[in-house]
């Protein structure tokens, strides 16, 4: 199986595990990832998620083309059917590591952008080559670079499709840290299991509204910020914090 999933305690890992091909993904293999975001987004027992590529050489290097181009070409395949952002009935709220070893090109980099953390290798190699081919990087690269980074960092990432290391990546803000290849996924586990032991109803709720308050006018956007915090206010997990922090404050 291409697309490999795993549980560990609350920490969900998925790995794109197609190494000989440089971790390609094949129509059948975004349609897998896609299950898989929806079997960790489902599942209530797994609070955070680890996305890895298999072996050293490539995080992924995007869409095996033999299959993709001719698909996108006759409007068989949706590009996005994959994305957290786009799962039916489904939204996933739960906080993604994202462990990046080797390439990251294309579609690859396109996966990068739908996680919430990013480690890099300090080897790892970044490129949207798709202006070079005659397309767009359309995988939710478009909407999400341009407002995760600065502009002028993102339109020379989308406009001049050269290849950039895992040092300017991390100047222009796109990963978190950078650590030798063999401290990556470690590191992002570490994320994973802390962010894991937190609040499930908080963390949630924070990417939420990350997510979908950005674009809204200030007056709607606060008043939707209120109607999340409340829900956490009233939620189990806060009746237990306050309650615990009471009984630490009578000490």
């Amino acid at each position: 199986m291409a697309i490999d999933f795993r549980r560990d305690g609350a920490v969900a890992t998925i790995r794109i595990a197609r190494p000989e091909k440089l971790n390609a993904l094949s129509l059948a293999m975004y349609q897998d990832l896609g299950k898989a975001f929806i079997e960790a987004a489902a599942d209530d027992a797994i609070r955070s998620i680890v996305l890895a590529g298999e072996g050293e050489r490539a995080f992924c290097v995007g869409a095996d083309l033999t299959e993709s181009i001719p698909a996108l070409a006759s409007d068989r395949f949706d590009i996005s059917e994959w994305d957290p952002a786009h799962l039916k009935n489904v939204p996933l709220y739960k906080p993604i590591v994202c462990a990046i070893r080797g390439l990251c090109i294309g579609g690859g980099f396109e996966i990068m952008l739908a996680t919430d953390i990013r480690i890099a290798a300090e080897d790892a190699v970044f490129q949207l080559p798709e202006a070079v081919h005659g397309f767009v990087p359309a995988g939710g690269t478009l909407v999400r670079l341009i407002r995760q980074i600065g502009h002028a960092h993102a339109m020379e990432i989308l406009l001049t499709a050269q290849r950039f290391s895992s040092s300017e990546m991390l100047a222009k803000g796109v990963v978190n840290r950078v650590l030798p290849a063999a401290e990556v996924e470690p590191a992002a586990r570490e994320l994973a299991e802390r962010m894991a032991a937190l609040s499930p109803s908080a963390v949630q709720t924070i990417k939420q509204a990350a997510l979908t308050l950005q674009d809204l006018p200030y007056r709607e956007a606060f008043a939707a910020e209120a109607k999340l915090g409340q829900r956490t206010f009233i939620s189990e997990d806060a009746r237990r914090g306050l309650a615990a922090f009471a009984t630490r404050a009578k000490r």
